[in-house]
């Protein structure tokens, strides 16, 4: 993978939300939970579409603090508008952990 200046990475806008509704999207490819998470008064409420059901439910989501690329254009999942990339990394058998914050932060926080 190439290098990136410190300019490029600022340009990747990644910050702090919360949780505030989660589905089942059993309509998806691959096996989906459909998420709304707000992100504070900034930047308001983002939908994404998240491969997330090897560790995480619908019910277990809600209230979660997650971490998300805020300024990437909307993406057609199936029938869904995802609007931001909600992060996570692989777990050894290759399935979705989410990355969160491990203090209580405000919502909207960029990572810096």
């Amino acid at each position: 993978m190439a290098d990136l200046s410190f300019e490029e990475f600022l340009r990747v806008d990644i910050r702090v939300g919360q949780v505030v509704r989660a589905e089942p999207y059993p309509e998806a490819r691959k096996p989906a939970i459909k998420l709304w998470v707000d992100f504070g008064p900034e930047i308001g409420e983002r939908k994404s579409s998240a491969q997330l059901t090897a560790h995480y439910t619908p019910d277990g989501l809600v209230g979660k603090r997650v971490m998300g690329v805020v300024n990437f254009p909307p993406r057609q999942i199936g029938k869904f508008m995802s609007e931001v990339l909600v992060l996570g990394v692989p777990d050894k058998a290759g399935e979705v952990v989410l990355l969160v914050p491990d203090k209580e932060v405000p919502l909207g926080g960029r990572v810096y």
